[in-house]
């Protein structure tokens, strides 16, 4: 991705965050972005991402594609480190359990096809360009 692009990216991130998701929920190219706060695994700090997402039932899930870089994203090593996470999306907040699933999980590949619809295709362009195999990240509300 090109840096001006990762530029916007940013700002659309603090947008959302200062704005307390009064801005920000469907901002770049009309996807619906969710704020995901997760501890990061070394430092305990909370880490606030910015993703596209879907609903799927009662569960959120969300795509580690990380633009199909063949590093999986940062925050996807955190939620595995602990899946207990905060998601945000405008301005309602819940505290939710991440499960990673990969495509030997019964629900992957319906999943896989509801985000990459909801992305508009990017999801497949990001598998293509990558080694790794981009898991479906399912937010599920805590209990």
């Amino acid at each position: 991705m090109t840096d001006i692009y990762h530029q916007i990216l940013k700002m659309h991130r603090k947008a959302y965050i200062k704005s307390d998701g009064r801005i920000g929920h469907r901002l770049l190219f009309g996807n619906p972005t969710l704020l995901l706060r997760a501890r990061g695994r070394r430092s305990g700090l909370e880490r606030i991402t910015a993703l596209t997402y879907a609903y799927d039932g009662e569960n959120v899930v969300i795509v580690a594609s990380a633009g199909g870089a063949d590093v999986a994203p940062a925050w996807l090593a955190n939620i595995k480190a602990n899946p207990n996470c905060v998601v945000q999306i405008g301005t309602k907040r819940w505290q939710a359990f991440a499960r990673i699933t990969f495509p030997d999980d019964p629900d992957y590949e319906r999943r896989w096809t509801l985000m990459d619809s909801v992305n508009k295709g990017r999801y497949t362009e990001h598998q293509s360009k990558t080694g790794r195999t981009i898991p479906v990240v399912e937010l599920a509300p805590a209990r």
